[in-house]
Order: C-alpha cells, then structure tokens, then sequence
C-alpha cells in the first residue's frame, strides 16, 4: 500500500486517470487561453462556473477528444444548477480547434439535447465556435447532425437558451434560432458561412460585423433576442429569463425568486399622467408595463426589434407573467410584420409553459400601404392572431385607448374567447377603422360623420352594454384588476399541466 493509500495495482490506473483528466481539461494551453482572456472574455469553463451555482457542475463527455489531442473535443458539457435548479449545458471552447465540432462534441450535442428530454430539464447552450471540423469527412461518427433534430423534438417541453459570445458558424450556429431564447455579447457574430467562406462562395466581402453581429440579428433580422455588454452580462440575463419559467412543460411557472417578498396591490396613481386621453398623443407603453408589474420585475425581450410591439417577461404579485402590449411611440401602434413575426413566436414559448398573458392593446390595426403589403404584414398578424387564439392558458385583455379592426382581435380583444378577464379604459376607441377614415370610404355627410364620431366615443360603454367588456375601469386600478383576474384564474394550478400539443397550420 502507497503512503496515499492507493494499493500497487491501482496505481498506475489513477495515475492515467489523473494524467488524462489534466490534460482534457487544460483546453487550448496556456497561450491561447490568455489571448481569450483579453478584453474580460471568459473562456468555456469560466462562462459555465459564471452561469451555474457555484460548486454545482459536474462534467459530462471529459475524455471525448482524447484520441485526436482535442480537449473535451472542444465542448465543455455536463449539469448543474441555476438558483438551485437542475439544467443542462454545453460551452463551446475556441481555444480547442476553434471550437469547432468533432465526432465527440457530436455525441455530447446529441446526448445534451436527448437527457434534457429524458430528465425534463432545461437546455443551455454557449456558442463560439467554427461549425463542422473540416476533418469530419475523413471520419466515420453516427451522432451528426442529429442533435438538431432532438432539439427540435425538445421545444416547447423545456426551456432552451442559446448565449453566442464570439463567432459562432455552420452547425453550431444552427442551434440558435432552434431554441427558446437567444442572446448576443456585443462583438460576437452569428452566420450560416463565415466572411471567407461567404467571399469564396459568391464572392462578397463582408466583415463579420456587417454578416452576422448583434445589429444584423438583434435589431434587422430577429434571429437573436436580447444583446448584452459582455459575458457576465449575457450570462446574467440566461439566469434571469430562466427565472420566469417553470423547469419543464409538466410544471407551473415559479413565484418569486426566493428571498424577495412579491408587491401587493396598489393604485397606479402616476398613470393618468403617462397616458394621454387623446388617442392622437403618443406615450412609451414601456412605462404603463413598468408601472403595472411588480416593481425591477420586467425583462423586455427583443426590444431592438419589431418596435412597434412590446414582449414582456414579468410578475405580478410574485407570479410570472407575459405581457404583449402595443408601442404608440411606434407608428402609433399599428402592428407591422415584425412586431407580429416576434410576438407570435414569444407567445409559442410562454404557452408552451403555461405563462399568463396580458394584452395591452393601443393601435389603430394592422400595418397599411404597399411597403406593409409586401412585407407580408397581413399574413404576419393572421399567425399572430392563430397563437393569441389558441393560447392554453389565462389571457387577460386591456383595450387602453385604442384597438381598430383586426389589431383588436390579434390583441385578444373578441368577447367570449376564453379570456379570465376583458377591460377597458374609459374613452377607448374602437371600431371597424377610426370613425374619420371610416366617413371618408362611406362618403359620409355631416351627420353621418359625427354619428360615426359618437359612436367611436362612446365604444368601450356600448361594448360592456352587452358584456363585450368585463368591465370598464378607472386606469389606476389597472394592477389591482389584473391581479384579481389571476386570483380568479387560480383554480388552473390545481391541476398538474401537461405539453401543449399544436394542431392546425399556422397561417
């Protein structure tokens, strides 16, 4: 027996072991570690320890690689915890062959995606890397590309986020827009090919800022959600969002983070301020969201993009909730592709776990004119309007000044839908279109007009007449009436949820 206690015949094996675990965990070495050090960046193991509970990872796939000198064949994977829960991650390591994907980083892709499923956990992925090892096609491996297809059997059943934070091409980058929530560290980039492959392809010269960056993804083409300043900022903003969500489409969203006590009700005394009772008069609706969630609660998502629409994660009274809202600020309101394309997609993903949904309509319909028609607005608010419709769970309606022709129905505003609650504010004007326009296709005399006028004005009265409306409501109730709405629709918890299952063709 050695002095460690190790007996002769073990000795030579856990030394191996030892010498095996050192070596698939040095990563790139030394010098290229400290060029990924440069600037603040993390590298692999770094953003994995920055993202989980501390202590709580444990590895999974650590000789993978081994045989061909790539340190965990360039992807570090394994579980842990975030704020105590179980998730699943997977970090892409550039200092390993550029982060490139091997037969072995395929097979811990694959069977990350897979244990997800089987355990019902969430799925976290950090990007940067090159895509396929050119390498690949010399090998023989039966894992690739079939991580892709199991990330799509996982949507909707648990959480999946993607943090890119450097370039992240071909494959890799693939895995993003498969998955729930995208962020972007500013200076990372996200594309199908690289600048050089672009060129050697077409031959466009591009650089990677102008292919793929956070201003072509975040802001342009909405591939990615939210941008963040830095690693740590990016990794925040993953915990954050997972927050709202429950860990699997079998559970009920979580309350409060634990130690914070959830706001109570309370009057909204600041409101009739921020919102004018002009329709005419824009006002930032991120104000109104702010106002009505509990306090520092609500995570924007996608705010670069489709600005005409707010997506929301929030709570009130502790609860996670979504809010979809309408932007005055923006074309007053009026629902354009984008803001359409990215609110259908939000509401897949907070149905899919059974989030409540509060609409805050203020538009005057959906996007006109020929630059709108080609875009496809009409077809984007008729999906739009598909998810609202066939949301799974509580949807509470709040016509706050406005909602005109199919911009109230997309806002879940038709009577009698399953919502648990319909309101509106006094003066909300409504109708097939705004009563001016509306006289000016009917031809309408004097009379006519103002007929029309009156009627427009008095909208929110006529509609509660016959229970269109729950209620009409004084504004600074607002928090106080959605939260009772949840109260009402608390019977839904007692049941345990199950996966939603999507029939039909989105439009």
């Amino acid at each position: 027996m050695s002095e460690d206690g190790v007996p002769p015949d073990w000795k030579p094996l856990l030394d191996g072991f030892t010498e095996r675990e050192r070596a698939a965990r040095a990563m790139g070495g030394e010098a290229k570690l400290a060029r990924q050090h440069r600037g603040g960046r993390l590298d692999a193991r770094q953003r994995i320890d920055t993202l989980l509970d501390a202590g709580s990872f444990r590895e999974l796939g650590t000789f993978a690689g081994i045989r061909d000198s790539a340190p965990a064949d360039a992807l570090v994977a394994g579980a842990g915890r975030i704020a105590g829960r179980p998730v699943l991650i997977g970090s892409e390591d550039f200092s390993v062959m550029g982060g490139s994907i091997g037969p072995g980083s395929h097979a811990k892709r694959l069977r990350l995606a897979e244990l997800a499923a089987q355990e019902r956990v969430p799925l976290v992925m950090l990007l940067e890397g090159a895509g396929e090892r050119v390498t690949n096609a010399l090998k023989r491996h039966g894992y690739g590309p079939n991580d892709l297809q199991s990330l799509v059997r996982l949507s909707g059943l648990v959480p999946t986020v993607c943090a890119v934070m450097g370039a992240s091409a071909g494959h890799g980058a693939l895995s993003a827009p498969l998955m729930d929530f995208v962020v972007m560290v500013e200076g990372a980039a996200l594309f199908a090919a690289g600048p050089p492959l672009v060129e050697a392809a077409i031959g466009e010269k591009v650089t990677k800022d102008d292919l793929g960056g956070v201003g072509v993804h975040v802001k342009e083409s909405g591939v990615a959600h939210n941008a963040a300043a830095d690693d740590a900022a990016a990794l925040a903003l993953v915990r954050r969002y997972l927050g709202y969500f429950p860990s699997n489409a079998w559970q009920h969203p979580p309350g409060a983070p634990e130690g914070t006590a959830p706001d109570g009700p309370r009057r909204l005394d600041g409101v009739l301020s921020l919102v004018p009772a002009d329709a005419r008069r824009p006002y930032d609706m991120r104000a109104l969201v702010a106002m009505t969630a509990d306090r520092d609660s609500v995570l924007e998502i996608q705010p670069r993009h489709g600005a005409a629409m707010l997506t929301c994660l929030a709570r009130l009274a502790g609860r996670s909730v979504a809010i979809v809202a309408n932007q005055p600020m923006v074309r007053a309101g009026a629902i354009d592709r984008e803001a359409a394309d990215k609110s259908t997609h939000f509401l897949q993903v907070v149905g899919a776990f059974h989030l409540p949904v509060v609409f805050l309509a203020d538009n005057p319909g959906v996007m006109s004119g020929s630059a709108a028609e080609r875009s496809g607005a009409l077809r984007a608010g008729a999906r739009l309007f598909h998810a609202q419709a066939k949301l799974p769970g509580a949807k509470l309606h709040v016509t706050v000044r406005k909602a005109f022709g199919f911009g109230s129905s997309i806002m879940a505003m038709n009577p009698f839908d399953g919502q648990t609650l319909t309101l509106a504010f006094p003066g909300a004007a409504l109708g097939a279109m705004p009563s001016g326009g509306a006289g000016a296709v009917a031809g309408a005399d004097a009379g006519l007009q103002q007929d029309l006028d009156a009627s427009q004005i008095g909208g929110p009265w006529n509609i509660a007449n016959s229970l269109g409306y729950d209620e009409v409501i004084d504004p600074r109730e607002l928090r106080n009436a959605l939260i009772g709405a949840l109260e009402t629709a608390s019977g839904r918890l007692s049941e345990p949820p199950t996966p939603v299952t999507q029939r039909g063709v989105l439009p």
